[in-house]
């Protein structure tokens, strides 16, 4: 449910706007993929009337791309090879056990070390955004410490550097996700600002959760979204995105239920602006 609730917002969003809805399959991670998911995601996306507008883009399908983008950032000088392992790290405080921005710097054609990952060496600064969702953000990061994997040492693309090149080459405006990628924003700002180019509009949604305060997700063992109830849980999640489905319009098909509350959309955002 807590999916649907972030494409349902996602897609009014879009819709107010008199924009496009992308449908995205972040499939970058085999060893996460599980067989005949994506089918049943965009299965599931259609039988609630949530109709993509350009065709569905694989990000399993983009690796030149994200070598593109890969070699813009080591030319900035900005990408490192680290064989720092997250436990060592953890163990020592952020520290590496080499000078690994320097020695393994990946704009000098230094050879990478054994089990290496590339990481991108965040800066030292105050990120600020008015995001639509909850308001006035401000996140400090330190170069170091905060520094992040773009590049696994499987040779599997990071969710940060393929989201952000797809949001580039696709021309994103607004993003409409949960507030559990939050704290991702400003990693992706940081990979904008080095890429030249203007971060979108970031709107974050309050996540659906179980009632031991976990979110609803497969990785929780949540139940699946369950298709032959699509009125209901279009309802649910107009509901909990602050559009209750006024009785007359109980009956209502998906496709009516939907440009309905594309009408209202930016009208509860306002209220909840001014109410937070």
């Amino acid at each position: 449910m807590g999916s649907l609730v972030a494409a349902v917002a996602s897609y009014l969003d879009a819709r107010a706007h008199h924009g496009e809805w992308l449908v995205r399959i972040e499939d970058i991670d085999p060893l996460r993929e599980q067989p005949g998911a994506t089918d049943a995601i965009l299965e599931s996306l259609e039988r609630h009337a949530l109709y993509w507008d350009q065709p569905v883009l694989y990000q399993s399908k983009r690796s030149e791309h994200y070598e593109a983008g890969l070699s813009r950032l080591a030319a900035a000088e900005k990408l490192y090879w680290c064989p720092c392992s997250r436990k060592m790290l953890a163990r020592h405080n952020g520290r590496h056990q080499y000078d690994c921005p320097t020695i393994f710097n990946a704009a000098h054609d230094t050879p990478a070390p054994a089990e290496s990952a590339l990481k991108f060496n965040q800066a030292t600064t105050d990120w600020t955004w008015q995001d639509a969702g909850c308001g006035t953000q401000k996140f400090h990061t330190t170069t170091i410490s905060d520094d992040f994997v773009v590049k696994r040492k499987e040779g599997y693309y990071a969710y940060q550097l393929a989201v952000v090149i797809d949001d580039i080459d696709q021309e994103i405006t607004h993003i409409v996700r949960g507030q559990d990628l939050l704290d991702s924003t400003p990693m992706q700002l940081s990979l904008y600002d080095t890429l030249s180019t203007p971060p979108p509009f970031y709107h974050h949604t309050p996540l659906v959760c179980g009632q031991n305060g976990q979110k609803l997700s497969k990785q929780n063992k949540a139940p699946e979204l369950e298709n032959t109830k699509v009125r209901e849980n279009l309802r649910y999640a107009l509901e909990f995105l602050g559009l209750p489905v006024p009785e007359t319009m109980q009956p209502c098909d998906p496709e009516t239920l939907l440009s309905w509350a594309a009408t209202q959309w930016l009208n509860t955002l306002a209220r909840n602006t001014r109410n937070r």
